[in-house]
């Protein structure tokens, strides 16, 4: 090749070369010389490569850009569904409320539970190394997505030949628990993996541990650390000890499988494998795993019972708002309910319903007892709370028929009436109602409490007409009776509805002595730890009637038990109650009390179907006796307190001398059918 001599310059700048002419590819390859044949190839020229890089580059930066703007639209299309990010992390916990009985037998919870919200530093060391050891070691190193963990557990997948490992993060999980469905698809996947990189942004991580930390579920309703520390071992999050914290650390993977409630020995192999964990990722020592072993703590044992006390339950949760506002805080409500009566209560209801009430057509039956104050001991609401969860005891308003009438002899009393005032049984008529007697005769003349005891309808009519309409609606106000009542002759009769649990009450200030009561079913509520937020302070409407009228009315109620409609109730001790049934045999009640409870009976079919001619004297009274029998056995038998000194209960009845005992022994017999 020639070359310029770097002595020949211009200017000072040496001259160019020469060019040479190179030969033509073409006239080679087909003159086939041998000179060409035989020079060796040359290699490309350097601008060859330039111009392949120059166009790799270019296309390989169009192929990334389209890349990148695929993967920016295809996050961009699952971002749309993303639930409110900011929203779900400020929202920490929700509250509980775990209902009691009387003696703290656990009733029922609504909703999960959710203890205080912790961080990494108000918890032992050893449940944030439990979980780190069980769920992602690698917490700390990665960002958001563990490659090597994806690896990992696809590798094992593969030879195990199917799914044995998971490869999500615990900021993968937080993702999930937070915002996000368990559905298995690949639209969660890739939100999942969004909101990993948006939390590993957001927060640092010892906040996103205490996120999980605080929103995993651990079982048995529980979510977060706190929640289930209290619930299986009943202390905080931050009293945890090692062993207990792998326990927790255990449950995440299977909260059922695992629950050291209902499989203790489970949860025990469970616990030791988390132990064994922790060593072998470098977290404690052999010694210190052995030595949490040996000390593993109690756990909180299940409380029980309850039964069909869901009627009872929903009762009481519906008047919690009313008392405290729950924030939030888990609540704690103990109950009046006592879980011995409330067993018998249950037993003997569904006993009824399906024998005896089952041949007369009774579909459905609700019991109240409860205590002189208004403390509800025992409620059923209907056959099966499963089948339906309408209570019959607290939302059901029938007619309760003759059960109204002592309410009705009350205003009597107040309008200047005594129990010996005497009326007569016969034809009466007020307007162009005529008012008649359940087997269509007439007893003549009567005391008010021979009336009261045989439940005669023309006789109660007189008293509310003597007294007045509107003081017998104001008597059976007073006593708490809320229902429609209208100032018509008919109203002496019980035709306006009340519940099961209303006009048991109203009867509890016949048993006292005169004072309101108001039916109840909290005794207190206090959280979790242990602050009481609400207690019962006693009450109640105050004196509704005089002592003198209280025991009047219990003497006329005694009578009705002793010789009148009532005597299917008669126990081993002093006992006061009146039947009622309305017309066409559609209800059919018994309300009565002894000197320590007062309970109430109801029996119907909610279509208003009429039962099988039973009446309040019958399968009721049946019912409130066999009940009491079994609440009372092993009390001793006492007189009925709000009985004056001088009035004894269980007398004879008090027939005029005038009068053939013998009419009324075959009047007994005649009526003892009668719906009362």
């Amino acid at each position: 090749m020639l070359k310029a001599d770097p002595k020949d310059r211009i200017g000072g700048r040496a001259a160019k070369p020469a060019k040479v002419p190179r030969p033509s590819r073409r006239s080679d390859r087909t003159r086939g010389s041998r000179s060409g044949r035989d020079r060796p190839s040359r290699r490309p020229p350097l601008r060859w490569f330039g111009r392949t890089a120059r166009w790799t580059a270019k296309w390989a930066a169009v192929l990334l850009i389209w890349v990148a703007v695929g993967l920016g639209l295809v996050v961009a299309w699952f971002a749309t569904d993303l639930p409110d990010i900011e929203a779900a992390v400020a929202a920490t916990r929700r509250p509980s409320i775990t209902v009691l009985a009387a003696d703290g037998t656990e009733l029922a919870t609504a909703g999960d539970l959710y203890g205080y919200a912790v961080t990494v530093d108000t918890v032992p060391p050893a449940l944030p190394l439990a979980m780190l050891a069980t769920e992602d070691r690698r917490f700390y190193r990665h960002f958001g997505i563990d490659v090597f963990g994806l690896v990992r557990a696809a590798h094992a997948n593969i030879r195990a030949g199917g799914i044995v490992q998971g490869g999500s993060t615990i900021t993968q999980q937080v993702a999930k628990n937070l915002f996000l469905t368990p559905a298995r698809t690949w639209e969660r996947k890739v939100q999942e993996l969004i909101l990993a990189f948006w939390l590993e942004r957001r927060f640092t991580k010892d906040e996103i541990l205490a996120l999980y930390m605080n929103r995993a579920y651990f079982g048995a309703g529980a979510y977060g650390v706190d929640a289930a520390a209290r619930k299986f071992f009943g202390v905080s999050a931050s009293r945890l000890s090692t062993y207990q914290s792998a326990m927790l650390a255990g449950l995440l993977r299977a909260p059922s499988r695992y629950n050291p409630q209902a499989s203790p020995e489970r949860a025990a192999g469970r616990t030791r494998q988390v132990l064994a964990g922790m060593v072998d990722a470098g977290f404690i020592s052999e010694a210190e795993a052995s030595a949490a072993e040996r000390r593993p703590g109690a756990i909180v044992a299940v409380r029980g019972g309850g039964g069909s006390s869901r009627y009872f339950v929903d009762w009481v949760m519906d008047q919690v708002p009313d008392f405290v506002s729950a924030d939030d805080r888990d609540l704690i409500v103990v109950t009046t309910l006592d879980p011995r009566l409330q067993g018998l209560a249950e037993s003997r209801v569904a006993t009824m319903l399906a024998g005896e009430g089952a041949g007369k057509r009774v579909s459905q039956g609700a019991l109240v007892a409860m205590t002189y104050d208004g403390a509800v001991r025992a409620m059923v609401g209907g056959r099966s709370y499963a089948g339906s969860q309408f209570n019959r005891a607290a939302q059901a308003r029938r007619q309760p028929g003759s059960a109204f009438k002592p309410f009705v002899y009350l205003a009597g009393l107040e309008a200047g009436l005594t129990p010996g005032t005497r009326m007569v049984d016969g034809p009466i008529a007020i307007g162009t109602w005529r008012p008649t007697n359940f087997q269509g005769g007439f007893l003549g003349e009567v005391s008010l409490e021979e009336a009261l005891a045989y439940s005669v309808n023309t006789v109660a009519v007189q008293v509310s007409e003597h007294a007045g309409r509107n003081r017998v609606i104001r008597a059976a106000r007073r006593l708490g009776l809320t229902g429609d009542l209208q100032a018509t002759p008919s109203v002496a009769l019980g035709v306006s509805g009340t519940s099961p649990v209303e006009i048991t009450a109203a009867y509890a200030a016949f048993a006292n002595g005169g004072i309101g009561v108001f039916a109840f079913g909290i005794d207190s509520i206090h959280d979790r730890d242990g602050k009481v937020l609400y207690q019962r302070g006693g009450t109640g409407a105050g004196r509704v009637m005089s002592p003198t009228e209280a025991s009047h009315i219990t003497r006329m109620l005694v009578s009705a038990v002793d010789w009148g409609t009532a005597r299917a109730a008669k126990l081993d001790r002093p006992v006061a109650g009146k039947t009622g049934t309305s017309q066409s045999f559609r209800d059919a009640w018994f309300i009565g009390f002894t000197a320590d409870l007062v309970s109430g009976v109801w029996m119907g079919n909610d279509d208003d179907r009429p039962m099988d001619r039973v009446t309040g004297g019958t399968l009721p009274a049946t019912l409130w006796r066999q009940f009491m029998a079994e609440a009372h056995a092993g009390t001793p038998v006492r007189p009925l307190p709000s009985l004056l000194p001088d009035r004894t209960p269980g007398r004879a009845p008090p027939i005029d001398e005038r009068q053939d005992r013998d009419f009324f022994e075959r009047l007994i017999d005649a009526i003892a059918g009668q719906p009362g």
